[in-house]
């Protein structure tokens, strides 16, 4: 059914499940990315004729032209959300909203249709109330959501698709770290930039990733976990890593983060950071840092904590910094004070253990 912000949904059960017992032995260690569930959601779009055809099916593979038009001019975006299990036993989901407005605002970077914001979070319930078994039940356990989107219709031309599909998928989660959170090590680019103004960096779509995975490469090379990049105009403020936004924090408790120009995707984890920081009585900053101010001020000690953070890790502590000419560390490289407690007290809000003052957790079931 096409118009409006809600959608019909057609709901078509796998007839081949994964068995009970099967399932539990895969949730036993999901790992991340590994595991899917039984099933996926789809909508479809065409021109004069809106979304339609919403579905809750099998997943399956999912039949594609040659001449589909993502596979010749990458029109595709995404998302990743998580969904955790309380203690009540219920479901939640963390600022979904705020994802189905990232989600359309890539879309429209794109030249792609934006899915309505209310379908977009309705979409992730059904996929939810219908996989929810497949949420592990332990404390760091999480189902991980993948909601995408891409241009399906089959020509060669360069111009703005007139078909689309919407799929989500999940996949169960377990800890992302195996051995407890512990700083990683970085790996500051001198060659290779992730986007530049007027680009897509402030989008979620996969060709921003794409264009990272070599210098990541380089970063692993280097016996670094993750990439930092520079801005590609002067190459002297950072941006952000591979795939999470950065922040540093002062020893007068002043939180740091470069600012949202167009190059830096707006993370929710980001923003949700800003908020909890100020909360705590931080002054917070968006502002620009070049790598030599960051060099220079872990030298002088003014610079006690650096992290990263993003949907996958949350918060990820950095202790060591890398570059051509050499190596630095953050304090004595072990995880701060500020940024284990800010990270504990994200991990909360996420799974219903705190006060929610913002409104941010959504009660699925």
């Amino acid at each position: 059914m096409s118009g409006g912000d809600k959608l019909d949904f057609e709901i078509r059960p796998n007839p081949a499940p994964v068995s009970a017992a099967d399932r539990a032995a895969l949730l036993a260690n999901p790992g991340f990315g590994r595991v899917f569930t039984d099933h996926m959601v789809t909508i479809r779009y065409a021109e004069g004729k809106g979304w339609y055809d919403a579905r809750v099916e099998a997943r399956a593979p999912i039949p594609m032209d040659p001449a589909a038009a993502v596979l010749h001019y990458a029109q595709e975006i995404f998302e990743g959300l998580k969904a955790y299990r309380t203690a009540d036993g219920g479901v939640t989901m963390f600022r979904p909203e705020a994802n189905a407005a990232r989600f359309a605002a890539s879309a429209r970077r794109m030249a792609m249709p934006a899915l309505p914001e209310g379908a977009f979070v309705d979409s992730l319930h059904r996929l939810i109330e219908i996989d929810r078994e497949w949420i592990p039940t332990g404390p760091d356990g999480s189902l991980y959501l993948r909601p995408f989107m891409f241009a399906s219709e089959v020509f060669l031309g360069v111009r703005p698709a007139n078909e689309y599909l919407y799929v989500a998928i999940a996949s169960p989660a377990g800890a992302y770290f195996a051995g407890g959170v512990t700083p990683v090590k970085v790996w500051v680019s001198p060659d290779y930039t992730r986007a530049a103004p007027g680009g897509t960096g402030a989008a979620k779509c996969g060709g921003n990733y794409a264009a990272s995975l070599a210098a990541q490469a380089e970063a692993i090379e280097h016996g670094c976990d993750q990439v930092v990049f520079l801005d590609a105009v002067e190459r002297r403020f950072v941006d952000e890593l591979g795939g999470m936004n950065v922040f540093f924090v002062y020893d007068d408790g002043t939180v740091v983060t470069p600012p949202l120009t167009g190059t830096i995707l707006p993370g929710i984890t980001r923003e949700s950071v800003l908020t909890l920081a100020v909360e705590a009585g931080h002054r917070v900053e968006e502002r620009p840092v070049t790598f030599d101010e960051w060099r220079a001020d872990a030298a002088s000690g003014r610079l006690r904590e650096v992290f990263a953070c993003g949907t996958a890790a949350v918060i990820t502590p950095i202790g060591e910094v890398r570059y051509p000419e050499g190596e630095f560390r953050i304090g004595g490289g072990e995880p701060g004070q500020f940024t284990m407690a800010l990270r504990q007290r994200l991990v909360d809000l996420q799974r219903g253990n705190a006060p929610d003052p913002h409104g941010w957790v959504q009660r699925v079931l």
